[in-house]
């Protein structure tokens, strides 16, 4: 729980009842998160929800994935996931988030991060992750600043590494790392 003074979010996994609300947040959101959201290049079928749902559930089994709503007030506004996880001598994922338009400003999505990043690399309930990337277009100043906010490391531009509106897009890469934030990383962050 973050500690007083930081907006009081929760992560938790998304469940086949949380279809309407999940759903109501995207729709209210569609526009805002458009230039941002990715695409399959191979234009495969549509999934239902609850498809979607079972799909993560199999990476969480298999540890290649987790998956988490971001909750405020009992609502959810956002989400945040590691994808991409390796273990063996790379113990590394890939971080990515969306927050509602309506509750950006506020410092949700870096502590949202910085709450995945806890769990990710320092929980024993974790996959303890040593490397955790967080990737963004190179205009997404929003993103970017998440990423400073968390003193992530700058790593530069991985070209053409996501699919997204239906192209090819670059993306900037940064990094945060195990060693960075031993006491975690929602303590350095609120500190």
């Amino acid at each position: 729980m973050p500690p007083d003074g930081a907006i009081q979010i929760r992560l938790r996994p998304i469940t086949a009842e949380d279809e309407a609300g999940w759903n109501e947040t995207r729709q209210r959101n569609a526009e805002w998160l458009a230039p941002w959201d990715s695409n399959d290049p191979m234009h495969g079928p549509g999934l239902t929800f609850n498809t979607w749902i079972q799909r993560q559930r199999a990476d969480e089994a298999c540890g290649a994935g987790a998956f988490f709503v971001i909750e405020y007030q009992m609502a959810i506004i956002g989400q945040v996931s590691i994808g991409a996880i390796c273990y063996g001598s790379m113990r590394s994922g890939n971080i990515g988030y969306w927050v509602d338009q309506g509750h950006i400003g506020h410092g949700v999505a870096p502590l949202a991060v910085a709450m995945l990043a806890d769990w990710a690399m320092l929980d024993s309930a974790g996959p303890r992750l040593h490397r955790l990337e967080v990737s963004m277009l190179p205009e997404n100043q929003r993103s970017r600043r998440v990423a400073q906010k968390l003193d992530a490391h700058h790593e530069g531009i991985r070209l053409k590494s996501m699919f997204i509106n239906n192209q090819w897009h670059d993306h900037d890469v940064y990094s945060l790392l195990a060693e960075d934030a031993p006491q975690g990383f929602v303590r350095r962050l609120l500190a």
